[in-house]
């Protein structure tokens, strides 16, 4: 088989997921032998402060402070017409602030590019029709949903994270054999062998013990600690990692909690080995981002999912209940008492967690290469 020899995977930094996907695409190519050459590029970087800051600086305060708006307008959005005018204007915004993007791909000469994030998928599916572009161009939606954003015409094909988004691409006028269920790609480190006594130690806990991992996300969620207080008032033998991500002063509040509870409660800033963590964990709380989902799945980690994003995340978790892999909590109360009805039966985190693991996709990333590379023999 023919490799291609270079690979352009292109991202938006609106939040963290659509940035590990690409990541992780590379982290994969890097690894199979021989190499495949892949760049990542933040289509942010080739833009005006400006325009970084309403587009994706904007979206992260949208959905943190106004997340019922964010919800209106995803909903809204996923049924306004590529025609009418405030599409239009839109795209012809967005084309006016990215013209950096010719350059990159006449500066890369990639022979595949790969979007893990809707924006570039668009701009390029504009240059191919005008002629402008002759890459096939790939898309790998990160969640376990579809907006309309994600579908765009002369698109080389898309990578679905389950069966469920293959059909809504088909629904919305991909020909099936352009739709490759393959996963959302999560690095090849979710793919290894892992000992939870070996994870356990180097985080300092007892491997025997039930372990509650708590991610508040790589910023830090504001209610994070409130949680962690219910958390530490029940009963029972088990102990939580609690990981406050780049949130130095929820790190050093915990910390200043842990104190209170020793043995109980580990708190953790950011890490980029979570895979070890989730390794010696039984069950994540966690928000049902679409990489993290993922990455619980391939670790046959059940969850309890929090705070969901409207629109996608909620979608996310819906799917996650659906297949009996979490439960969802709304508030603190709602959270401390799941994880008591959960400490109270360990069979059922078992099967939880069998039925997690059957869902988990660890070479997701392989898999998405493969089908392009197929296209070069």
């Amino acid at each position: 088989m023919k490799q291609a020899s270079k690979l352009l995977i292109l991202s938006v930094s609106a939040g963290a997921g659509h940035m590990r996907a690409a990541e992780a695409v590379r982290a994969h190519a890097a690894s199979i032998t021989p190499p495949v050459s892949a760049v990542h590029v933040d289509l942010m970087t080739l833009v005006s402060d400006t325009f970084r800051r309403i587009y994706a600086d904007s979206y992260i305060k949208l959905v943190e402070g106004h997340p019922a708006l964010w919800g209106y307008i995803y909903q809204k959005s996923d049924s306004v017409a590529r025609d009418a005018p405030v599409s239009r204007l839109r795209r012809g915004i967005e084309r006016l602030n990215t013209r950096k993007l010719r350059d990159l791909i006449a500066q890369e000469a990639p022979d595949h590019i790969l979007c893990t994030h809707f924006l570039p998928a668009e701009l390029l599916a504009h240059e191919i029709v005008r002629g402008r572009c002759q890459v096939p161009v790939w898309v790998q939606v990160t969640d376990f949903d579809l907006h309309q954003m994600w579908v765009q015409e002369h698109m080389a094909g898309y990578f679905a994270a389950n069966d469920e988004v293959a059909y809504r691409l088909a629904c919305r006028g991909i020909e099936q054999q352009r739709i490759h269920v393959t996963g959302i790609p999560i690095s090849p480190a979710f793919a290894a062998p892992l000992d939870r006594a070996t994870c356990a130690a180097e985080l300092g806990i007892d491997p025997k013990r039930t372990t509650l991992l708590l991610m508040s996300g790589g910023v830090g969620l504001s209610g994070m600690y409130g949680a962690v207080e219910r958390l530490m008032q029940i009963e029972g033998d088990f102990q939580v990692v609690a990981l406050a991500g780049k949130n130095a002063k929820l790190l050093q509040q915990l910390r200043e909690l842990a104190e209170a509870f020793p043995g109980k409660l580990y708190p953790q800033g950011f890490t980029t080995t979570i895979e070890r963590i989730m390794a010696c964990s039984d069950l994540a709380i966690s928000k049902p981002g679409g990489l993290t989902t993922s990455e619980c799945m391939a670790m046959g980690l059940p969850m309890i999912v929090v705070s969901p994003i409207p629109g996608q995340e909620e979608h996310n978790a819906d799917y996650l209940m659906e297949q009996g892999v979490a439960l969802k909590a709304y508030d603190a109360i709602g959270l401390e008492w799941r994880v008591r009805a959960l400490l109270a039966d360990p069979g059922a985190i078992a099967a939880m967690a069998r039925r997690m693991a059957a869902l988990g996709k660890p070479l997701a990333g392989r898999a998405v290469l493969d089908a392009m590379l197929q296209e070069t023999s």
